[in-house]
């Protein structure tokens, strides 16, 4: 769930005067999820307070590197049976018993969702509409006497199964995540109470009821859910996708006037004299959910992403097909320039990179990338009064999360080397597209040729820019030539890197492929060697005739 949506705290305590306790928490948002952690080292272990920082440590990073194929209920599970193997063995090896033992309680919230398991006695609970309700179950003798007497944790033996559980969630809900010495002392009316003012007032109340001694380590984690997540209930909008579109057909007030595309899915429209760009959602996600979903979110994104190098877009709000609407931008997409030989001037070329680099950098802010940079996905707005070039990009269907690894999303022509090889979308590789794309709007050639589909070609080093287009500086030269290194270890890193030698060219310096001669690289200290080579050899022959 988006940083926005949510608001999260957590706070731990000791026990009696400790400095340290066994307790480890932690709530992070990787991507699109929240991961909230609480575990409970037991104290009677030798090493129970190791074992609930490795729990919450493991945990978290194992959901930052989770396949993209796993659901959440797959990754808690085999994650929480991984760790508990793990310091199971480990306990035997160390200690010939097992030491290493915690409590866990974690949940995850994806979209409107909450994922949850616990081992052991630390609870979730959930308070909605002034009503508290225990989400997670203990692992905990039932008898009289035995209460604190668990039957499961995490690596007390070799195999564990903890408690699973599902729920949607709603805006104002508050999900309490905690270990036992905070349910311990404080009673669900105090923590119905409680819970609205975070995690650090619930675990000091606590504190203060037993006068700042508390008999057990206390911690406390809240997630609050201030919105509920946008995108999903876009999602379950009940909308019609239309099979069939045509000239003249009214769609919520907006006249259709022509397809702009071959597959007619997207349509230029007039409302009240004025033009505008409708696109549809594909008939295909009347069946396939997987379209649906990408189409919402498509849709979603050009909503929330509003900036000067994007058309302005907006989803109405009483619209009853499943469409969204954008500004209709009068200019000309790039790639009719590259289609009828025609090139960019150098000014232009550097506006265009600048231009693709600030919104790489803007999209970064919510760990996204474009996914297809190239000229049939940017459009050139000439200002003849003011002569000004400005350019839009388009495309909002191709913008994917940073470090994906869907090797479909691009077009071949432009995708890095590695690309190829399933390596994942980055900074890195998004250069190299800005740098194809500049190439092409230079000189009107492909570095590496005109890549198909399917095709997995090899890559022979790029001629310069400007053995095509004697216009382009050196030092620009230089720039694209970086951009499109085939050793992404040569490519620039970060697109900060590209803007400023864009910014500074009296700053780049000289870029030559691994393979360029000396007299390419340096032609100065060639030519000094080659006359220091000639001296020398005409002394000798000099000292040789005199003999």
């Amino acid at each position: 769930m988006p940083k926005k949506n949510i608001k999260t705290s957590g706070f731990s305590l000791a026990k009696g005067k400790d400095l340290t306790g066994d307790d480890s928490y932690d709530v992070q948002t990787i991507g699109d999820i929240t991961v909230a952690i609480v575990c409970d080292g037991v104290g009677s272990a030798l090493a129970g307070a190791e074992a609930s920082r490795r729990v919450v440590n493991y945990l978290m990073k194992n959901f930052k590197i989770r396949p993209k194929s796993w659901t959440i209920e797959k990754s808690i599970k085999t994650f929480i049976e991984s760790i508990n193997s793990i310091l199971y063995e480990e306990s035997q090896v160390q200690y010939e018993r097992s030491e290493m033992i915690t409590t866990l309680a974690m949940i995850v919230i994806e979209g409107n969702r909450l994922y949850g398991a616990n081992v052991g006695d630390s609870r979730v609970y959930l308070l909605r509409n002034d009503e508290l309700s225990q989400l997670s179950k203990d692992h905990a003798m039932q008898e009289e006497g035995y209460e604190n007497v668990l039957t499961q944790a995490i690596g007390i033996s070799k195999e564990v199964k903890p408690y699973y559980f599902e729920n949607s969630i709603k805006k104002d809900d508050r999900i309490m995540l905690c270990s036992d010495g905070l349910y311990n002392i404080l009673d669900e009316e105090n923590i119905k109470k409680y819970i609205p003012y975070g995690a650090t007032k619930l675990v000091k109340k606590a504190s203060k009821l037993v006068d700042d001694d508390l008999p057990d380590d206390t911690t406390a984690v809240v997630v609050e859910i201030l919105q509920e997540n946008e995108k999903v209930k876009l999602r379950n909008q009940n909308l019609i996708i239309p099979k069939k579109l045509q000239t003249g057909q009214n769609i919520d007030g907006y006249i259709l006037e022509k397809p702009l595309i071959q597959n007619e899915r997207t349509w230029l429209a007039t409302k009240k004299t004025k033009q505008y760009v409708l696109k549809f959602a594909p008939i295909e996600a009347i069946e396939d959910e997987q379209i649906l979903d990408l189409f919402v979110k498509e849709a979603w994104n050009a909503k929330r992403l509003k900036a000067p190098f994007f058309p302005k877009a907006v989803i109405p709000k009483n619209r009853t097909h499943r469409y969204y609407v954008m500004q209709l931008i009068k200019g000309e997409p790039l790639v009719n320039y590259t289609n009828q030989n025609r090139h960019l001037s150098v000014d232009d070329a550097v506006e265009l990179a600048r231009t693709l680099l600030k919104m790489s950098q803007y999209l970064l802010k919510y760990d996204l990338v474009h996914g297809d940079i190239k000229p049939d996905n940017i459009m050139i707005d000439e200002d003849e009064e003011n002569n000004t070039t400005t350019f839009k990009v388009i495309d909002f269907g191709s913008i994917t999360e940073i470090f994906s690894t869907d090797s479909t999303a691009g077009t071949p022509s432009f995708l890095s080397p590695e690309r190829f090889q399933g390596e994942s979308i980055s900074e890195s590789s998004e250069i190299f597209a800005i740098g194809v794309t500049l190439y092409l709007a230079l000189t009107g050639k492909y570095p590496y040729g005109e890549i198909e589909p399917f095709q997995n070609p090899i890559f022979k080093e790029a001629k310069k820019p400007s053995s095509y287009n004697s216009n382009i500086p050196d030092w620009l030269d230089s720039v694209i030539l970086r951009a499109i290194a085939i050793d992404k270890n040569e490519r620039y890193e970060h697109y900060s890197e590209m803007d400023f030698e864009l910014k500074y060219p009296k700053k780049v310096k000289p870029y030559f492929n691994k393979n360029a001669s000396i007299i390419e690289r340096n032609p100065y200290l060639f030519y000094r060697i080659a006359f220091t080579v000639s001296f020398i050899i005409n002394i000798i022959l000099a000292l040789l005739l005199m003999e």
